[in-house]
């Protein structure tokens, strides 16, 4: 009680405010500890402990000395991030949320944020929505290969790379069964590995050293463990389990899943850090073809380079198992595609619809864009204007007496060609002279992902022209000052897509010109995925191919007696060749180009499609035997000569090198769609080409199953000239199968263009 009548006036009204004020204090403390409270992340960066256990407790201690006790914070805290970095998700009112943030250790608290259920984008792109419940597979609509595939359900990927962080989220095996009882593989033990890293998700790991010289053995886990965390995402990009909320730093924010999420996972690490670079050898890969078609995969996934192709691949095919490529990272240049045998699937990098548009504001309030992963820090709630200086190239000779330190640093890299080496060693440069940002100016092509190593530093890539007017603005101020926003992201028709990538490499082959290569194009620019115990962008033909691999996998898991050739066909016959304004994609190059086949194959993969093609250009694996001659000795590299031409193969595409006389290539289709059924052929022909196909039409019913028919090709010219490219397409009101041609007419024995 706060007064009694017994007490003088002064007594009681003393006793009265010191009532008064503590009962504010009550009401003030109380409304600090029972306000409105919603979910907020607290971010502490790099772990302070090993032990997951002790990273826990250290959460604990710290919300309690906010919340008053030990039994408080153990009620608010929903998640203690413990393995990648150090945090924690915890119920809190905005007063405790500003309490945590003014302590010296806190790097950031962020109102948690709720988002519509999707991928970190690509598989979304693709068409494959995943559904928030299991769906009921009976009800669905014939063409949702996710769902009817029942998410790749065991199916078996074998990933060869770096091996694999096997505590990522990624790879939970949570609501899996047994493994699949056809499984022969083996958990392999070693340096951080133990029996207990292999699971029902990752049913097998194997590693293979040999040739390591002893301080690159150092560098790395002598296990399966990824020390890289390349092999890691690519396994995660095919068949990585759902996981909601992941982003960096708040971008690409989505739920993270491989395109098979139920499939199971074989690692053979083949690739290994070394000194310069991840390197790794063809006795290794030998070798883990060799145990991965005895372990009994389904699919592999090879997101590697290769100068030679081996005869494992096609001993792996001839096994029934479907082997996926990647074309390499040497584009734009023409005849530098990797992986080009016919007996594999060779995939080409995409842009997707997603970008990360970033505010450049000059002290003159004009505002310019660029892309960034640019993103605030602790204490900064909005961004500053910051000193803003030219650094010509940014080379170490052209910073050299030039004050960086504190400000913004243009980079202007005009003469930024097909190689992208440079970009880290500029970052490194700005970042040695404690610069607080760097605008870089190049021409546009797919770097984004390489400002990871900016590591909080503002880092922004914006076209010459954006460079040309920052330029402009700094010689005509004394002290220029500039502002960099934080990123932000941007998906759908905003962004044209999809686009083949700069860095995809491209065609012809120079071994094989007489298979047409890439095969198919897949997402491959800024893709999210695991990396460790945490989730990462990354770019290259190294996330296409696995793209195609999980697709490959769901189609394997609603068609599992197709052969190979009957999975690649229905790939390439349905891709797309157009963006999503029905315009011809572009490949980016020096200068963009309208893309073609020697871009992207068939095209862009459409998975939905490819699950009902309508008719399938089927090979018998053996074959591939009439028209290469193989040298089969164990560990010694197919040595291949052609013994037929190669466009007579069945494969779905055509490409004549050098056309000189009118010739006949025979194909053959098998209907795997409605029993009786008419197609009607449609054909674009090659500039300078006239092509004519024998029969028509095409009548299938219940006995006549396969048809052949004949392609005539006449040159319309005498000339040496360059390729040229159409398509054949058979229809129908249910199906569209369309294979490329690319078709070069010659007069010489040489191909070189000459003055």
């Amino acid at each position: 009680m706060c007064y009694h009548p017994n007490m003088d006036f002064h007594s009681s009204h003393r006793r009265f405010s010191a009532c008064l004020l503590f009962c504010l204090c009550l009401m003030i403390s109380i409304s600090r500890a029972y306000g409105t409270q919603k979910m907020y992340i607290v971010y502490l960066g790099e772990k302070k402990h090993d032990d997951a256990a002790l990273v826990t407790a250290s959460h604990h201690d710290m919300l309690s000395t906010i919340l008053g006790s030990k039994e408080e914070a153990l009620a608010s805290i929903t998640y203690s991030y413990k393995h990648g970095f150090s945090g924690f998700a915890a119920m809190l009112t905005d007063d405790q949320a500003q309490d945590l943030a003014d302590l010296p250790e806190v790097i950031s608290v962020t109102p948690n944020q709720n988002h519509e259920l999707m991928t970190t984008r690509s598989w979304d792109f693709l068409g494959m929505n995943l559904d928030q419940q299991p769906p009921n597979l009976d009800q669905q609509p014939p063409n949702k290969l996710l769902q009817r595939s029942k998410y790749g359900e065991d199916v078996i990927i074998g990933i060869f790379d770096t091996g694999i962080w096997p505590e990522s989220r990624s790879f939970s095996d949570h609501g899996y069964g047994p493994i699949p009882s056809r499984w022969k593989g083996v958990c392999q033990l070693g340096q951080a590995w133990e029996g207990t890293n292999c699971s029902r998700k990752i049913i097998g790991a194997r590693y293979y050293p040999a040739g390591l010289d002893k301080a690159d053995q150092e560098a790395n886990y002598m296990s399966p463990r990824d020390i890289n965390g390349h092999g890691t995402h690519t396994a995660s990009t095919a068949a990585g389990a759902v996981v909601e909320g992941v982003s960096l730093h708040g971008l690409g924010v989505g739920v993270a899943r491989g395109g098979a999420p139920r499939a199971r996972i074989a690692v053979y690490k083949v690739a290994w850090q070394t000194t310069k670079r991840v390197e790794l050898s063809s006795i290794a890969v030998l070798a883990a073809l060799d145990d991965a078609i005895h372990d009994g995969v389904d699919v592999l996934c090879l997101p590697i380079v290769l100068n030679d192709d081996s005869f494992g691949a096609l001993h792996a095919v001839q096994k029934g198992i479907t082997v996926v490529y990647g074309a390499g990272n040497s584009g734009p240049r023409p005849q530098v595609i990797s992986n080009t045998a016919p007996w594999v699937i060779t995939v080409a990098a995409t842009k997707i619809d997603r970008s990360f548009p970033t505010a450049i504001t000059m002290g003159n309030n004009q505002t310019l864009v660029g892309q960034s992963l640019y993103y605030l820090l602790k204490n900064e709630s909005s961004s500053e204007f910051k000193p803003l200086v030219h650094g010509g190239s940014c080379s170490g000779e052209a910073l050299n007496g030039t004050i960086i330190n504190g400000k913004v640093v243009l980079c202007i890299l005009e003469n930024f060609g097909p190689t992208q080496d440079i970009l880290p060693e500029i970052i490194t440069n700005v970042k040695s002279g404690g610069a607080f940002g760097a605008i870089f100016a190049l021409y546009t092509i797919d770097v984004l992902s390489s400002t990871d190593d900016c590591l909080g530093m503002a880092c922004v890539i914006v076209d010459i022209d954006i460079g040309f007017q920052t330029a402009t603005y700094i010689g005509s101020q004394r002290l220029p000052i500039v502002k960099i926003e934080p990123a932000r992201n941007i998906t759908g028709k905003q962004v044209p897509a999809p686009k083949v990538a700069f860095f995809s490499s491209r065609g012809p082959s120079v071994k094989y010109p007489t298979v047409l290569k890439p095969d198919i194009a897949a997402p491959g620019v800024n893709i999210l995925a695991a990396i460790g115990d945490g989730y990462g962008f990354d770019s290259g033909n190294s996330m296409s191919t696995p793209h195609v691999a999980g697709i490959v996998a769901l189609l394997k898991a609603v068609h599992p007696h197709w052969s190979h050739a009957a999975l690649k066909s229905a790939i390439v016959t349905t891709a797309s060749t157009k963006d999503e304004y029905g315009n011809p994609m572009l490949a980016e190059a020096l200068p963009r180009k309208v893309a073609d086949p020697f871009d992207y194959g068939g095209g862009s993969i459409n998975p939905n499609a490819a699950v009902d093609p309508g008719l399938v250009y089927d090979i018998d694996p053996r074959d591939y035997n009439k028209f290469f001659a193989c040298n089969m000795q164990k560990y010694k590299i197919c040595n291949i000569t052609t013994t037929l031409p190669g466009y007579h193969l069945n494969l779905p595409s055509i490409a004549i090198p050098e056309l000189r006389r009118p010739i006949k290539v025979q194909r053959a289709v098998t209907n795997v769609g409605n029993v009786d059924a008419v197609y009607q052929s449609d054909i674009q022909s090659p500039i300078g080409v006239k092509i004519k196909v024998d029969p028509p039409t095409l009548v299938f019913n219940a006995t006549q199953k396969v048809h052949s028919f004949k392609v005539s090709i006449t040159p319309l010219w005498k000339v040496q000239g360059d390729y040229t490219f159409g398509s054949l397409t058979w229809h129908n009101e249910h199906h569209s199968v369309r294979i490329p041609i690319a078709v070069r007419i010659t007069i010489q024995d040489f191909y070189a263009d000459v003055a």
